[in-house]
């Protein structure tokens, strides 16, 4: 029998989550969100950056 792996990409980041993927620290990231360059979804306290948000910001989309 074989093991198959598949990798699961997230929906969507916490704040720290987000930091680490992509090397943008707290202050600047908070920076893209007040600008609107960097959607965001609270959901109760939590914040949530979705991972298309990111995406479309790191690869100069956003």
């Amino acid at each position: 029998m074989t093991h198959q792996t598949i990798a699961i990409e997230p929906l969507a980041y916490s704040v720290n989550e987000a930091c680490r993927v992509s090397s943008l620290g707290r202050t600047r990231l908070y920076q893209l969100i007040g600008e609107g360059r960097l959607e965001v979804r609270k959901i109760g306290k939590r914040t949530l950056i979705p991972a298309a948000s990111l995406r479309a910001l790191v690869i100069g989309e956003g």
